[in-house]
């Protein structure tokens, strides 16, 4: 497949009329699988996922996508089904519950989950869809991206049995601040250093840098946030970052608990998470299109303002 650079004048003037930022034309299904599945021929997984997959009959891309610090993977659900509908499988693994300030564990969960797809994933999808274990994108939110930049670069000397051919970071974190990363450290604050042998997208909050009250840190501080996860990042790499909006502004609408209230009351927020989710959402499908379909017409849209923005957005890229 051609880079986006070597193909973007071949597609000026023929710009998808596909909105990603709307629903997309599959209908979706929402499952939750656990580590202890034991119907016949099934191989549970090693941990407890959603999966958000098209219920039509086809051969879809995978994306796995790794939660924020102490956030449930049920907190993503809308993000993950506009995701699905646009014809990607998703697949949202619970890494822990709680957990202190090392990563460790988490990245080898999301190994020990990307080992398990080509062995257990086609026994919990719907019938006649299946994945295409050769198109796969891994993705995270908050210190779930910096869990994933960590799989990526293959941080404690871990690999996978699959290839990854994109990987996205929405406003990852690496720490509290500069100087105060939780182990492993991802970043190492000299430009372009990532080592990575796939298109990256950083997804940024114009608020995240901001505290929403004295007695609480920024939820993305500057020294540890996606300015410096794309500072490191090398060709071909894209940056968005929503102005006006916060930290867990892409998360559900009504996230449930004492966990899902507290996402209203730690981070700086924004008019509406349904706009900031909607943006992820379709900034999410327009990259996967490009580097794992080879279709880059929504992303240069996106990019030229040549599709209306649910958000006010700053944009950078290195193509």
């Amino acid at each position: 497949m051609k880079n986006l650079a070597e193909t973007q004048q071949s597609v000026m003037c023929s710009y998808s009329s596909t909105n990603v930022f709307d629903t997309g034309k599959y209908t979706t299904d929402l499952q939750r699988v656990e580590p202890e599945s034991h119907a016949q021929n099934n191989i549970p997984p090693p941990k407890s996922l959603l999966i958000a997959t098209p219920l039509e009959a086809g051969e879809f891309p995978l994306m796995l996508f790794l939660h924020g610090y102490l956030l449930y993977n049920s907190f993503y659900s809308q993000l993950i089904q506009h995701i699905a509908s646009h014809g990607f499988i998703v697949i949202a693994p619970q890494l822990y519950t709680v957990a202190g300030p090392d990563t460790c564990d988490e990245i080898h969960s999301a190994a020990a989950i990307t080992n398990w797809l080509s062995e257990g994933l086609c026994k919990f999808l719907p019938p006649k869809v299946r994945p295409n274990l050769s198109k796969l994108a891994l993705a995270g939110h908050s210190r779930g991206g910096k869990t994933a930049f960590a799989l990526a670069l293959r941080k404690l000397n871990i690999t996978t049995n699959l290839k990854f051919s994109a990987l996205i970071g929405v406003d990852p974190v690496d720490g509290m601040d500069k100087g105060k990363q939780t182990p492993p450290p991802v970043l190492t604050y000299v430009p372009h250093s990532f080592d990575l042998d796939m298109a990256v997208m950083v997804i940024g909050s114009g608020l995240g840098e901001v505290k929403r009250n004295p007695l609480f840190p920024p939820c993305a501080p500057k020294g540890v946030n996606h300015e410096d996860f794309f500072g490191e990042c090398r060709k071909p790499a894209w940056c968005f970052v929503a102005k006006d909006y916060g930290h867990l502004d892409m998360l559900d609408d009504d996230t449930k608990g004492i966990r899902g209230k507290a996402t209203y009351c730690l981070c700086k927020n924004g008019e509406s998470r349904k706009n900031m989710r909607s943006f992820v959402g379709g900034v999410i499908v327009a990259f996967l299109k490009a580097y794992l379909h080879g279709d880059n017409g929504d992303l240069l849209a996106i990019r030229d303002r040549h599709v209306s923005l649910p958000v006010e957005v700053k944009f950078d890229s290195l193509v």
